[in-house]
């Protein structure tokens, strides 16, 4: 397995390798095939964005996980452009903004999410939607094209090649930039640590607009010159059959995924698999023992910051809880963001618990030389990660006495849902249209198993009462609301708590969770009707908790 300092490069070697390089459940590409099909997308794209002033070669990709996917991240590579992954869960004004904002000039999308693009102002987007007679037809006359026939410009390995959405507290999200260089040295970096070879096949269930796919499972591959299956969606009930249908070996997954793969009834089969490795972040230590235990598959739990400026690796003596060591490359140090020292070590008692959060929990900083490349358009942003030469994370670690990092949150209002970032900003205001609120508040509270939920502390108009069947229509109503959006848990209160400098007492909240004395309303199930939170339920939940190992302070009461 040879490196290469471009994705172009490793796209031109599929060139003459016939074994199987691609697949769904409706189609079988070889390598090259894959390599042509690039090759004819790269020589359409340059036609299609000829040179402009101020023209930047970006193009928008808003699929599920089909083959024309790979096939357009690998035509950018050629041609010298960069994608921009379009995220399929927002809605109207944000996901215009999405598109517009990274100066997209192509968007190649599906005709199942032509109608998130109904009415949407995208003037001078060229739109290609790919399962329709029109594209083939406009693709058919490139079929000749080979690997490097045609460029908008040179191909470097500082080439842009990534524009990767990122969330913030502010609301707007941020696209970090990854040139050509840095993700061909990532995925050889995950190639060789997992010891990836050209007779694996990595299964990619996650979505490819998550760097999580492209980074941690398309790239790695490519390098390895190992085979990739696509599932369009990510299918609980689907992934085994999936997976030995398509003989993976390697899948990458967030925490939530994998609970539901252990949600499935368990069958004689469940070890059936030529699956050797699960590669991803969140899934816990108490949910990742029971999958290997029940499928015979590790799972190996990663950090790396979308943004590239600060990786932590998981060796095999890393102790429960802990995410890993720092990087090789990377000095990282936990830091007290107002003081700038670096945090004392974590201390525990003898069950594990953190002794001294205040002193130990702090920002993760890397002060060596970071892979971070910038924001597109966006210097406030850049300014707030790099800061006296170092890369600030903005999120929230503790360090125990032997080096091994601990996730503790993160330093601004974020929140993450089933692997999304979200901005706690963006919702409330969303929430604050509903005639009937006269205060919003949203915050994170932990997920059962990984990441968080969303939950929001209203505080209603004078004579209005809270209505969970107008407030859910309120909602539904929403185009900019997303689907991971909708809050869970709505805490119905006479006035939101304030600090001191009268900001609302968001930490006041967090602590509270579910609960309180006020009323708190919730959704079961995603989209299920709001109904009140019954002691019997609220039971339930912190049993959930325990159950898979996360146990705030909260169930502690």
């Amino acid at each position: 397995m040879r490196g290469a300092d471009t994705v172009a490069e490793l796209v031109r070697r599929q060139w003459g390798d016939h074994r199987i390089g691609l697949r769904d459940e409706h189609h079988t590409l070889t390598h090259h095939q894959v390599a042509a099909g690039a090759a004819a997308r790269a020589a359409l794209l340059v036609d299609l964005m000829p040179p402009l002033p101020g023209g930047e070669p970006h193009l928008g990709i808003l699929l599920d996980n089909t083959p024309e996917y790979p096939l357009w991240l690998g035509a950018a590579a050629l041609a010298g452009a960069a994608v921009a992954g379009i995220n399929p869960t927002r809605r109207g004004a944000e996901l215009a903004r999405d598109v517009q904002h990274t100066a997209c000039r192509v968007l190649v999308t599906q005709r199942a999410h032509l109608p998130l693009l109904d009415g949407l102002p995208l003037p001078g987007v060229r739109i290609l939607v790919t399962d329709t007679d029109a594209y083939r037809e406009l693709l058919g006359p490139y079929g000749s094209a080979r690997p490097g026939d045609a460029r908008l410009g040179p191909v470097r390995p500082d080439s842009r090649f990534l524009l990767s959405f990122t969330s913030g507290s502010t609301g707007a999200p941020k696209a970090a930039l990854c040139s050509q260089g840095r993700l061909a040295a990532a995925g050889a970096s995950l190639a060789a640590h997992f010891s990836v070879g050209r007779d694996d096949v990595h299964y990619i269930c996650m979505p490819m607009f998550h760097g999580n796919a492209v980074i941690a499972d398309w790239a790695p591959a490519l390098v390895a010159g190992a085979g990739v299956a696509l599932r369009a969606r990510f299918s609980a009930s689907r992934f085994l059959s999936d997976v030995r249908g398509f003989e993976a070996t390697y899948f990458t997954y967030v925490g939530r995924a994998v609970q539901y793969l252990l949600a499935t009834p368990p069958t004689p089969e469940d070890r059936a698999h030529r699956l050797r490795l699960g590669f991803g972040t969140e899934a816990g230590a108490v949910d990742a023992a029971r999958f290997r235990e029940r499928f015979g598959v590790p799972l190996v739990e990663g950090y790396g910051s979308s943004e590239g400026g600060a990786s932590i690796q998981r060796t095999p003596d890393t102790p429960t809880g802990a995410v890993g060591r720092a990087a090789p490359a990377d000095d990282l140090v936990v830091v007290d963001a107002e003081t700038g020292r670096e945090c004392e070590p974590a201390r525990f008692s003898a069950t594990g618990r953190l002794l001294n959060a205040a002193e130990a929990v702090g920002e993760l900083v890397n002060r060596g030389r970071s892979a971070f490349e910038g924001y597109w358009r966006n210097p406030e942003a850049e300014a707030a990660r790099l800061r006296d030469g170092c890369f600030w994370t903005g999120d929230l670690f503790y360090r125990d006495a032997d080096g091994y990092l601990y996730f503790a949150g993160r330093t601004d209002d974020r929140l993450r849902v089933d692997s999304e970032n979200l901005a706690a900003a963006m919702i409330e205001h969303i929430l604050a249209r509903w005639d009937r609120a006269a205060g919003v508040a949203v915050y994170a509270i932990p997920d059962p198993v990984a990441g968080d939920q969303v939950m929001a502390a209203l505080a209603l108009r004078e004579g209005a009462v809270f209505d969970p069947a107008e407030f859910a229509g309120f909602l539904a109503a929403q185009q900019d609301l997303g689907t991971k959006m909708p809050p869970r848990f709505v805490r119905v209160m006479p006035e939101l708590p304030l600090t001191a400098t009268n900001k609302i007492h968001r930490v006041a909240l967090r602590r509270a969770s579910f609960l309180c004395e006020d009323p708190i309303w919730w959704r079961p199930t995603p989209g299920a009707p709001y109904e009140p939170l019954t002691p019997a339920a609220t039971a339930a939940l912190r049993a959930e908790y325990i159950r898979h190992g996360r146990k705030p302070k909260f169930t502690d009461r």
